[in-house]
């Protein structure tokens, strides 16, 4: 279902939901003519595009519909789980694939369409299909060298290209709009269907304006990530940014309050610190567990208060602006951060007398602290910054 659905309904409604899809899946390839053998094979021969058309679509589509919601932060790019690439039992399955599919006349997919609706032949595609199955299990031993050989890893198609992933959109799109009026010219030649006596049609004309908007839509699609990491670099505006500071005692009083609990500490420190000065009530945090919505989910806790600390304020306040400029509620960052707590705190060395009650009160309280913090650091144990595991969605055509 994708790695938004977890945040937003349960496990089991999630289910049911794909259940729903699937059948909405189905029902849309059946409109678009997918249950039919000769439409689909259509596109080997020539006479039939349908097939181009619709993955075209769907493909673009789907594209900016990612780009979009990635944006929107509705989506958790690192969470996406991309298919490892071995070279040669890509070439080989893609040929038995292509080879299956213009003597069945069906994909895997398509196959249980036309299933389906009772096609005979579609049935014993599958079966086929599954035989295939069964004997590639049976003979992985012999098969496991080709099936594992020239791994590349899990590429992306931009990073291979070296191209931002707007501009391969406007590429894609204008490329689908060059392979569609290619498309009509063939079917035209093969077919022998005279050329039409416009050569501009009201539906024609308004797929080309959309896919226009479409494209230029496109260039709208920044890296979200990449501009608020170029915007909490910018020290000027990181330093003019409104973002509350909790002051030092009263970070160490509510540390020391075990029954507090409305105030989350959010370490940024290296883990290497953080492992071996871990404070109470924190949690580990790196900056990308701000863009993962597994991580950041902690920081959305009803009631809780965010305290972002670091090794010095800066970087605190760096990360609070990216937080709130995410809709993280409630986050404030330490005085003087780490440093300013070990210093004033930890280590607080009185250079004089106290000169009145209140000077007195917070002597007192921070050698009180002095005691009491460190012994609190001593009883937590070690934890690693926060990490969501890749979760492999199986499915597809």
């Amino acid at each position: 279902m994708g790695p938004l659905v977890p945040d937003l309904i349960s496990e089991n409604l999630n289910y049911i939901l794909a259940l729903f899809i699937g059948i909405a899946f189905g029902a849309i390839l059946e409109s678009a003519g997918f249950s039919s053998s000769r439409r689909l094979v259509g596109l080997f021969y020539g006479y039939d595009f349908t097939v181009l058309r619709v993955f075209f679509t769907a493909s673009i589509v789907a594209m900016v519909g990612v780009m979009t919601l990635e944006r929107l932060g509705l989506l958790d790019m690192n969470l996406v789980y991309v298919n490892p690439t071995f070279v040669w039992s890509a070439i080989v399955g893609g040929l038995l694939m292509g080879l299956g599919f213009v003597l069945g006349g069906y994909c895997p997919g398509t196959s249980f369409c036309a299933a389906a609706i009772g096609k005979l032949d579609a049935l014993a595609l599958i079966g086929g299909a599954l035989v295939g199955v069964l004997l590639f299990a049976e003979g992985y031993p012999l098969l496991e060298a080709l099936h594992k050989a020239k791994h590349v890893g899990s590429p992306r198609i931009t990073e291979t290209l070296g191209v931002a992933p707007s501009l391969f959109a406007v590429a894609m799109l204008l490329f689908a709009l060059v392979a569609f009026g290619v498309a009509s010219l063939v079917e035209r030649k093969v077919n022998r269907t005279p050329a039409p006596t416009r050569l501009w049609t009201p539906a024609g004309a308004t797929v080309l304006a959309g896919a226009v908007v479409l494209a230029l839509s496109a260039f709208s699609y920044r890296d979200r990530k990449a501009d608020l990491l170029n915007l909490a670099g910018d020290e000027r505006v990181v330093r003019s940014y409104p973002v509350a500071v909790m002051r030092l005692d009263e970070f160490a009083f509510r540390l020391m309050d075990t029954e507090d609990n409305r105030i989350q500490v959010v370490d940024f420190r290296p883990e290497a610190d953080v492992a071996r000065e871990r404070l109470p009530k924190s949690v580990a945090f790196t900056v990308d567990n701000l863009f993962e919505q597994e991580p950041s989910r902690l920081l959305r806790t009803r009631g809780k208060i965010n305290v972002f600390v670091a090794e010095d304020e800066l970087k605190a306040r760096r990360m609070a602006v990216i937080a709130s400029e995410l809709g993280v509620p409630r986050v404030m960052v330490l005085e003087g951060g780490w440093q300013g707590l070990r210093k004033q705190v930890l280590e607080f060395t009185p250079s004089r007398p106290p000169r009145n009650l209140e000077e007195e009160f917070t002597y007192r309280f921070r050698q009180r602290a002095q005691q009491v913090i460190p012994a609190l650091i001593r009883q937590n144990k070690a934890s690693a910054p926060v990490k969501k595991e890749k979760k492999r969605v199986l499915g597809g055509c």
